[in-house]
């Protein structure tokens, strides 16, 4: 497991499980509560895999079921951030039923989407995991996932980027359009911005590099360049101002993130981990 993945607090979770468990239950559970007349009937359950991948949320999943009944005990038996193997038992669960059964889908659907975003992102860092460069996030998230989504790259070997727009200042193009130009716009929000935000700005061309350069930006992206463009921008940033962080980005996938990665980047900037993820398959079986 990551060290740099983390969790949000309880004060921060439990708000979003209560809303998306609000969100499936509805007004009651229809088939469950007519099933389990009695006040509390218990169980047990067990999560298995139905693919390979690495598991991660199974703390989340934990919560989801807690929220419900807070006697529910939801033991991992697949660390979380490892990998998994089809047919592989994930987790034991114990507690009362109507728990059990009303909490299922949440959890499940949860631990599904980021053991699919930490599997995928773990195979782009697998990609460059002998060269300097850092695979990144982006903000492409599902609304009301962010938290979640990020912490799942983050399991999978990659470094968060700004959490939300509030995070650090970046400069993309509309920004600079609205502006008039890169050095109007770093100007400005300079002048703004509180200690110690700093200020990246995307480029497109090697003229905005040096521009970008001349006004002190602390990284320069660059973004859908060609790799040779890319080598070019590389080498003019090192030479100028070694304190500056290089970003990548632009459409980076399996195929290239390896020859991005070769062109001396810092960082590499790609929302694919997230946003072209497919689900871990993942089951509950009750057992009595």
């Amino acid at each position: 497991m990551s060290n740099s993945a983390v969790l949000p607090p309880r004060l921060v979770l439990d708000p979003l499980l209560h809303a998306w468990l609000v969100e499936d239950i509805g007004r009651g559970d229809r088939t469950t509560n007519s099933l389990l007349l009695q006040d509390v009937t218990l169980g047990s359950a067990r999560w298995i895999a139905k693919a390979s991948g690495i598991i991660a949320g199974l703390p989340v999943a934990a919560r989801v079921f807690q929220i419900l009944n807070e006697k529910v005990t939801f033991v991992a038996l697949t660390p979380e951030g490892a990998w998994c193997e089809p047919g592989q038992v994930v987790a034991e669960i114990h507690g009362s039923l109507d728990a059990l059964l009303m909490g299922e889908r949440t959890a499940l659907n949860l631990a599904m989407r980021l053991s699919g975003i930490a599997t995928l992102t773990n195979i782009y860092v697998e990609k460059i995991a002998d060269l300097p460069a850092l695979l990144v996030d982006t903000r492409k998230t599902t609304p009301g996932l962010r938290l979640l989504e990020k912490y799942a790259t983050a399991l999978g070997g990659a470094i968060n980027h700004r959490m939300g727009l509030d995070d650090a200042v970046m400069i993309k193009d509309n920004h600079i359009a609205a502006a008039g130009g890169i050095g109007e716009a770093v100007t400005r929000i300079r002048s703004q911005i509180p200690y110690p935000l700093t200020i990246e700005v995307e480029t497109e061309s090697l003229e905005q590099v040096k521009e970008a350069l001349q006004h002190k930006a602390d990284i320069i992206m660059l973004d859908n360049m060609p790799l040779d463009m890319m080598c070019q921008a590389v080498q003019l940033i090192r030479q100028q101002d070694s304190r500056v962080k290089i970003e990548a980005s632009g459409n980076v996938t399996l195929e290239t993130i390896r020859g991005v990665a070769e062109t001396g980047v810092d960082y590499i900037s790609s929302s694919a981990p997230i946003t072209q993820s497919k689900w871990l398959d993942l089951s509950m079986k009750i057992a009595f």
